[in-house]
């Protein structure tokens, strides 16, 4: 899976057609070889080496190559999402550092409204998902927690419409200049 990111988004975070395409491609093929995706879209290998350097190095766009994992093929079957309450005093980051030592916690962001941070676990059956509460509500900062159990996901993490739409805006923003 190519993960994107974007709360961490650098100023020229332009994506083109060519861009999205390599992306498309990697997200479909992790395994590609420069050379095979130079093929496949019909561009110079230099130009998809640099391509990928600019998207990784330089931007961040693709942060890394992996499989997908699916925890509910391991025995993870119950998603959850927790929203904290944690003490101000402390901070964020030493919650965070104690819940990323729990290996149930699959992520977790610190949000606006009601509640400081929110969790994504999972858990392999909802007496196992307790046990996965009990160690994040005993991790030091945590004063309050209220759980919300998946129960289907609709749509899952995807970030490929997204790099669609920025390639399409771009194009947009293009057209626009070169009218001018």
């Amino acid at each position: 899976m190519i993960t994107l990111y974007t709360m961490t988004t650098v100023s020229s975070a332009r994506v083109d057609d060519l861009d999205a395409a390599l992306i498309e491609l990697l997200a479909a093929e992790p395994r590609v070889g420069v050379l095979e995706a130079s093929k496949r879209l019909r561009v110079a290998r230099g130009t998809v080496q640099a391509r990928l350097e600019r998207l990784q190095q330089e931007r961040g766009v693709i942060t890394g190559y992996g499989p997908e994992v699916d925890p509910a093929a391991l025995g993870y079957e119950v998603t959850a999402f927790i929203t904290l309450e944690i003490r101000q005093a402390g901070g964020h980051d030493p919650v965070a550092e104690r819940l990323a030592a729990i290996p149930e916690v699959l992520e977790v962001h610190t949000i606006t409204g009601a509640g400081d941070m929110l969790c994504r676990v999972v858990a392999r059956s909802n007496a196992d998902l307790q046990r996965v509460i009990d160690a994040i509500v005993s991790a030091e900062g945590v004063t309050r927690s209220a759980t919300l159990i998946s129960l289907a996901t609709q749509v899952p993490y995807r970030v490929l419409p997204l790099v669609r739409a920025a390639a399409t805006s771009t194009r947009g923003r293009d057209r626009e200049a070169g009218a001018r």
